[in-house]
């Protein structure tokens, strides 16, 4: 059994990250975004969606830079704090204790303090009703050392990462439950890592026969 939810955007989770920008004059803001996301993998291309009214729009569509930083589940107090006071009121890094740093391809400074920094030069601004939507090209980013292994994978799992989903963040698990093709894998090593990862199928199977996987069990 479904409801209908005519015209209503419920795709969800989302990321939940920190925009970082700085205008001509020099001066910096940082701002929640939670409609971001990937458009394209070559050229590297993210978007990320902003109602006109907010600064950052100003600052951002004036000089077409931005960082999106990643925060971590240890900085959620401060990444509602950027989403829901303005720039225009408080100086929002400096009362929280963070640091800009300078960024390496782009003037638009990121947050030291978040474990992911997302370089971006904007390369259309697309109006689509109360948000506009910045496609931009990633021109670099940086990433805790930490995070990274002896041959160079990174470790999304590692930086205890969150989502945003209906109004209230949560923590990211670490455990994968699969990996891209593994549902057609022929390679022995990534088969039993997860063949305990049952098909729906099987799941349905067993939700309506729990008396029989009882009995598989004892029998094991």
């Amino acid at each position: 059994m479904k409801q209908l939810f005519d015209g209503s955007v419920v795709l969800n989770p989302v990321p939940v990250v920190v925009v970082t920008s700085r205008n001509s004059e020099g001066k910096q803001n940082a701002f929640t975004v939670a409609w971001a996301g990937t458009v394209c993998s070559d050229p590297p291309m993210l978007s990320i969606a902003i109602r006109p009214s907010r600064l950052s729009y100003e600052y951002i569509k004036e000089t077409m830079e931005f960082v999106v930083n990643i925060p971590n589940i240890f900085q959620v107090r401060e990444t509602d704090y950027c989403g829901v006071i303005s720039g225009r009121d408080e100086d929002k890094i400096k009362n929280l204790g963070f640091t800009y740093k300078k960024s390496h391809h782009i003037d638009a400074p990121y947050i030291e303090e978040f474990p992911i920094n997302i370089e971006c030069k904007v390369k259309e601004i697309i109006h689509l009703g109360v948000h506009d939507l910045f496609l931009a090209e990633v021109v670099g980013s940086s990433i805790n050392k930490n995070l990274i292994d002896e041959n160079g994978k990174i470790h999304f799992e590692r930086a205890n990462l969150m989502c945003y989903a209906h109004g209230e963040y949560y923590p990211m698990t670490k455990k994968s439950i699969g990996k891209f093709g593994f549902s057609i894998a022929k390679n022995l090593e990534l088969i039993n890592k997860y063949k305990h990862i049952k098909s729906y199928k099987e799941y349905l199977n067993e939700r309506e026969n729990p008396k029989k996987l009882k009995k598989r069990k004892k029998k094991k």
